[in-house]
C-alpha cells in the first residue's frame, strides 16, 4: 500500500508515555516571567577519592536564578558554573603520567526543595575547557587565596528547569559531584590512563543552599498587578503527573516546528521524522528497581537491587507522523554509594545441584549509560509501547562459602569480560497498563554470563566457577526480571512519585 507522506504529516502530532512525561514538566522558558534575577553562588567543600587517597577540594558553584516565580512556572538556572579547585595532591598522579593538560565533565546533583518535598536534578555533562597542569611548587592556579600548585577546572553547560506546585519557599542545594577528568600530554595525545573517574561527597555541617526562590500561588495578593490597558495573565496550571499532558508554551513550538516540515513536504518527501530538539524535552529523573535473576546450572535464584537508578530522559526524541511512530532514545546509570553498580547480595546456590555454595554477588555498570529505547505505534486508540533496556555489566564474587566452609576466591574474581544485559517491557498509554517508562513495572530478559577470571588467593579457582555459573549457550541463559518504580521527575519535586519510592519485586 502507498502512503502519501504529505497527507499522513497532517496527522496531529501523538506523544508517547515515555516522551510526553519530559515535555509536560516543560522545559521552555516561560515567557511570561519577570521576576528579578539573583546572581547566587555557595562555597563547599568536598571530600574526593584520588588515588592519593581522600582529597578535599573546594568547589564553588553559581547560577542565576529569579527571586520569584509562580506556582507551575518553569525556571531555568542560567549562567551555571561549577569551580572545582583541585589541590597539588590530587594533581600528583597526573604529573607522572606525563601529563600536560587536564579536562573535565561534571555531574552535579541538586536537591530541589519546597515545604517537605524534594526531588535531586541531575545537572549534567558541564564541561571545563583544558587547562595546563601547574609545575609542582609554582603555583600557577588563579585566585590569591589558592594553594600554590593547585589547579582551577570551570564546568559551565545548560541544565533542566525546575517546576514548584507549591507556594512557598524553594530551595536549590548541591549535593554529590562526580568528575570525569581527562589528561593529555603535551603532543595533545590521551595518557595512559587517559583519565580518571571520581565521586565527590560534600563534607557534613555545611551551608549549602545556593539560592531560594519565592513560590507565589495563582491568588497571592503580593503579585504585581498588570500594567494598565492589560489584564491578569492566565495562571499556570499546577504541576500533574508527567504523563498528563503538554503544556501550551512547550505545545506551541512543537506545532510550529511541525507545520515547517509539513510545507517541506511538498518539495521532499522524505522529510517527515522530526527530531524535536533535546533542549525542549531533556530532563533528569530517579527511581529504584528490584528483582531477581535466575542461575540457570546453579538451579537458583539472587536477589537484586533494590538498585537506585538515575536516569536522563528524552536525549533524542523523534515524531514521525507518517509512520506513526514515537522513537524516544534516554539513558540511565546504577549508584550504590557513589559507584556505578547494583547493591551487593546474597544468595546460596546448589552447585552442582548438590553442594549449597553462598556467595556475595556484585554486578558492576561498565561502558557508557544504559540505554533505554522506547517505540510507540500511534496510529491505535491504546498507543502500544515497547521498551528495551540495555546495560554492559560486570559479575564480582566476594565472601564465598562452600558447604559452609569459607572459600577464598581473592579480592578479583569476577568474568573476564564484560556481558550484556537486556531487559524488555511492554505496555500501553490509554489506559496506562503493563510497563511504561514513567509509570514503571515489569522487564523481563535473559543475559549469558562469560567465564571467569582473577578467583582464587592460593590456587586458580576461574575453571570450578566458570563450569558452575558461566552460560555461553542458549540452553543455560539466565532469565531475569526486575521490577522498576515510577519516575520522580527533578523538574516536578511535588509529584506524586517523589521522592521515589523502592518497589516490590516480582518472581
Amino acid at each position: 500500500m502507498t502512503v502519501d507522506a504529505r497527507a499522513a504529516a497532517r496527522r496531529p502530532i501523538h506523544w508517547a508515555v515515555g516522551g510526553a512525561l519530559v515535555v509536560a514538566t516543560a522545559l521552555v522558558p516561560s515567557a511570561e516571567s519577570a521576576a528579578a534575577e539573583q546572581k547566587s553562588e555557595v562555597a563547599l567543600r568536598y571530600t574526593c577519592p584520588f588515588p592519593s587517597g581522600p582529597e578535599e577540594v573546594d568547589v564553588l558553584v553559581s547560577a542565576v536564578l529569579p527571586t520569584s516565580a509562580r506556582t507551575g512556572e518553569e525556571i531555568r538556572p542560567a549562567q551555571v558554573a561549577v569551580e572545582v579547585t583541585l589541590p597539588p595532591t590530587a594533581l600528583a598522579r597526573f604529573a607522572g603520567l606525563d601529563a600536560a593538560t587536564l579536562s573535565a565533565v561534571a555531574r552535579l546533583a541538586v536537591r530541589n526543595s519546597v515545604g517537605d518535598k524534594s526531588a535531586d536534578a541531575s545537572w549534567q555533562d558541564l564541561t571545563a575547557p583544558a587547562a595546563e597542569l601547574p609545575t609542582p611548587g609554582e603555583g600557577e592556579g588563579e585566585g590569591d587565596s589558592q594553594d600554590p600548585g593547585a589547579l582551577t577546572l570551570t564546568a559551565t553547560g545548560d541544565v533542566p528547569t525546575v517546576t514548584f506546585g507549591s507556594p512557598g519557599r524553594a530551595t536549590l542545594a548541591p549535593d554529590g559531584l562526580d568528575l570525569a577528568l581527562t589528561s593529555l600530554t603535551e603532543a595533545g595525545e590521551p595518557t595512559t590512563p587517559p583519565g580518571l573517574d571520581v565521586a565527590c561527597t560534600p563534607a557534613s555541617g555545611q551551608e549549602r543552599e545556593l539560592a531560594a526562590i519565592a513560590i507565589r500561588g495563582d491568588q497571592d495578593p503580593t503579585a504585581p498587578a498588570p500594567r494598565p490597558g492589560e489584564s491578569e495573565p492566565a495562571p499556570h496550571p499546577a504541576p500533574t503527573r508527567p504523563a498528563e499532558g503538554l503544556p501550551p508554551t512547550a505545545r506551541e513550538k512543537i506545532d510550529a516546528l511541525t507545520e515547517k516540515r509539513r510545507e517541506a513536504l511538498e518539495d521532499d518527501p522524505g522529510s517527515c521524522p522530526i527530531e524535536i530538539p533535546p533542549e525542549w524535552v531533556m530532563t533528569t529523573a530517579e527511581t529504584y528497581a528490584a528483582g531477581y535473576a535466575n542461575a540457570a546450572k546453579l538451579d537458583g535464584a539472587a536477589a537484586l537491587g533494590p538498585a537506585f537508578m538515575k536516569v536522563v530522559l528524552n536525549k533524542r526524541y523523534i515524531n514521525d507522523s507518517c509512520a506513526s511512530t514515537v522513537d524516544v532514545s534516554s539513558e540511565v546509570n546504577f549508584d550504590y554509594e557513589g559507584k556505578r553498580q547494583l547493591p551487593p547480595t546474597k544468595a546460596t546456590f546448589l552447585s552442582y545441584g548438590f553442594m549449597p555454595t553462598t556467595a556475595t554477588m556484585t554486578l558492576e555498570q561498565v561502558g557508557p549509560p544504559a540505554a533505554i529505547h522506547t517505540h510507540t505505534v500511534t496510529n491505535t486508540p491504546t498507543y502500544p509501547e515497547e521498551t528495551t533496556v540495555t546495560a554492559q555489566l560486570v559479575m564480582r564474587l566476594s565472601d564465598v562459602e562452600v558447604n559452609g566452609v569459607p572459600l577464598d576466591v581473592g579480592p578479583d574474581c569476577r568474568t573476564e569480560r564484560p556481558f550484556e544485559q537486556v531487559l524488555k517491557g511492554y505496555g500501553q498509554s490509554y489506559p496506562p497498563a503493563g510497563y511504561l517508562v514513567a509509570y514503571g513495572g515489569t522487564l523481563t530478559g535473559y543475559a549469558h554470563i562469560p567465564p571467569f577470571e582473577g578467583c582464587g588467593a592460593t590456587e586458580d579457582l576461574d575453571p570450578i566457577f566458570t563450569s558452575a555459573i558461566s552460560s555461553p549457550g542458549k540452553k543455560a541463559d539466565n532469565y531475569t526480571k526486575m521490577t522498576q518504580a515510577p519516575l520522580c521527575v527533578a523538574t516536578n519535586p511535588e509529584g506524586p512519585d517523589c521522592p521515589p519510592r523502592k518497589p516490590k519485586p516480582e518472581r
